[in-house]
C-alpha cells in the first residue's frame, strides 16, 4: 500500500523533519506541501537539503483539494490556527496528525485558560486520541485526528506515568527540570534564538507559566488515574536538537532497582522506550525516535532522567509512529 502524506506548514523544522523521515517510508509518498508565505516556490528552494531528494511546490492551504489527495495530513500550524485547519481537513474526509497543542489537553477550560484563545473546535477536546502509542495505540489505530504530543511532555509522560500508576512515587512533589535545543523555538526569526544570544549560554524560561506544564500533568493524570502536582522548569541550550529532562521525585519505599523494574515491564513491547543503566544524552538519540531513560537514588529522592530528540520522538518521529499505527503498518516503519 502506499500511504499519500500531505504536509501542511511544511517550511518549518517539524515539516521539514517529517519530510526528512518520510522520504525513508517504503509506502508512504508526500504529495502535498504547502505555505501561506512561500507558496509557489519549489520546497527545495526553502529546505535545500532536499534538492534531488523531493520535486514539489509548495501550495496554498485548500483543505477540499487536499482531501483529495491525502490519506493523512500532518498539520504543523500553531495552536488555535492549527483547530481550524484540522476541522476543515476533517470535514473534508481525511485524517490528521495535528502537531499543535490544540487537542491534546482534556477540557476546554484548561485548554483556554494555558493558550489564552478560544477553541475553534471546542467539541472534539477531551475527544481526540493523543498520539503516545505506547499508552493510546487501541485509540489512535482508528482515529481521525490525533493530537501529536508536545515535546517537553514525551520526555517527563513517559518516565513518570508508570511509576504514578504503579504507586512507586509520591505524585504530589515532582520537579521536571528540562533542557532543550534552539530548533524548540521555531524556525522564524527571534531574538532570543540567535547566535550571539544563545552559543555559550544557557537560560530558564516560562518559569511557572510554560504550556507544556498542564499538558505533563493531565496526561499523567489521564494514563494513572491519580494527580500530579509537578513543577516544570524549561531551559534553552547552547544546541540545535534534543532534550535533556531530568525529574526529582519521592519514592513510595521504592528504590531504583523498582523503578527500572516497572519501566521494563511497561515497556517491554515498545520499539522506541528503552531503560539503560548510564546517563542519558541528547547525542545518544539525536536524529532517532529513540527514548533513553534511567534513575538514581540521591538521599531521599529517586532522580530520574530522559533523552530524547525534541524534532522526532517530541514531533516528527512521533507523527509517523503514529500514521504507522493508524495505517497498519509496524511502528518503527521509516524510524528505524
Amino acid at each position: 500500500m502506499t500511504i499519500r502524506v500531505g504536509i501542511v506548514g511544511a517550511t518549518g523544522y517539524t515539516g521539514l523533519e517529517a519530510i526528512r523521515l518520510l522520504l525513508s517510508h517504503p509506502q508512504a509518498e508526500v504529495v502535498v506541501a504547502t505555505s501561506r508565505a512561500d507558496a509557489g516556490k519549489p520546497i527545495a528552494e526553502v529546505h535545500p537539503m532536499l534538492a534531488g531528494r523531493l520535486d514539489l511546490e509548495l501550495t496554498q492551504l485548500d483543505a477540499s483539494k487536499i482531501a483529495q489527495t491525502c490519506d493523512v495530513v500532518m498539520c504543523c500550524l500553531p495552536h488555535g490556527a492549527s483547530a481550524q485547519t484540522v476541522k476543515e481537513l476533517v470535514q473534508h474526509g481525511t485524517r490528521v496528525i495535528d502537531f499543535s497543542a490544540d487537542f491534546r489537553l482534556s477540557n476546554v477550560p484548561l485548554y483556554e485558560k494555558w493558550y489564552g484563545v478560544t477553541h475553534p473546535w471546542p467539541e472534539r477536546v477531551g475527544k481526540t486520541a493523543y498520539g503516545m502509542p505506547e499508552f493510546f495505540r487501541d485509540q489512535i489505530q482508528d482515529a481521525d485526528v490525533v493530537a501529536n504530543p508536545g515535546c517537553y511532555p514525551t520526555s517527563a509522560i513517559l518516565p513518570l506515568a508508570p511509576l504514578v500508576q504503579n504507586g512507586l512515587i509520591d505524585a504530589s512533589d515532582v520537579i521536571v527540570d528540562s533542557k532543550t535545543g534552539v530548533s524548540g523555538g521555531g524556525r522564524s526569526a527571534k531574538l532570543a534564538m540567535l547566535y550571539c544570544e544563545t552559543n555559550e549560554s544557557i537560560a530558564a524560561y516560562g518559569v511557572g507559566n510554560h504550556r507544556h506544564q498542564p499538558e505533563i500533568a493531565d496526561l499523567v493524570q489521564r494514563i494513572s488515574g491519580t494527580e500530579l502536582d509537578v513543577t516544570f522548569t524549561p531551559h534553552l541550550a547552547p544546541m540545535s536538537r534534543g532534550i535533556l529532562s531530568t525529574i526529582y521525585t519521592k519514592p513510595n519505599q521504592a528504590s531504583a532497582k523498582d523503578v527500572m523494574q516497572c519501566w521494563q515491564d511497561t515497556y517491554s513491547d515498545s520499539v522506541f522506550v528503552t531503560p539503560v543503566d548510564h546517563l542519558p544524552a541528547t547525542k545518544h538519540v539525536a536524529g532517532t525516535n529513540f527514548v533513553q531513560m534511567t534513575v538514581r537514588e540521591a538521599g531521599k529522592r529517586l532522580i530520574l532522567i530522559c533523552a530524547i530528540d525534541n524534532l522526532a520522538k517530541g514531533a516528527s518521529g512521533a507523527a509517523v509512529q503514529n500514521m504507522n499505527v493508524m495505517f497498519d503498518q509496524p511502528e518503527s516503519t521509516g524510524l528505524s
